[in-house]
């Protein structure tokens, strides 16, 4: 009798305010990868986020409908702690450039010290989103510049509705 593995878990963790459509590309290659995919908005409101966690839960649920094995939810704390609750095996972490695989390989380590049993992947950024952030999006909206294809039409608008709100938000 062949041993059938069982369904794997992973989680994709971030603060996606707002979600970008490098985001948006590691969802879709993450939901092909394992069977059920959790993308969770991190609640830190130390970073100061111009979207609030369910604002960015909604933009990243209308964002991922498509994808039958993708669910949105939203954590605060110690991410492995969420990951094991959620029974999440795999954590996936984006990589765009070696700064950022720096600071994800301190992390891993620290996670595989707290949860030796839950896994870090690196996907690596495809190249047309290397260069993307929310941050960097955040501010040439802010300026003025064009941010089509790097985010979805309905963050674009949401990004338009907030900055007319308060002109001076960053």
């Amino acid at each position: 009798m062949a041993h059938q593995p069982s369904p794997v878990t992973a989680l994709y963790p971030g603060s996606f305010d707002p979600i970008t459509n490098g985001h948006l590309d590691l969802i879709r290659r993450s939901s092909v990868l394992f069977d059920k995919l959790i993308v969770s908005v991190l609640d830190n409101q130390a970073k100061q986020p111009l979207f609030s966690v369910s604002e960015r839960m909604e933009m990243l649920g209308d964002a991922v409908r498509r994808f039958d094995n993708v669910e949105v939810d939203s954590f605060n704390g110690l991410l492995v702690e969420y990951a094991a609750a959620r029974g999440a095996r795999v954590i996936v972490r984006g990589i765009r450039a070696i700064s950022d695989y720096e600071f994800e390989l301190q992390m891993t380590h620290m996670n595989r010290r707290l949860r030796p049993g839950i896994e870090t992947v690196f996907l690596m950024a495809t190249e047309a989103y290397s260069f993307v952030s929310s941050r960097l999006v955040k501010e040439v909206f802010r300026l003025g510049g064009d941010i089509s294809g790097l985010v979805p039409p309905m963050v674009e608008s949401r990004l338009r509705s907030r900055f007319e709100e308060n002109p001076r938000h960053t």
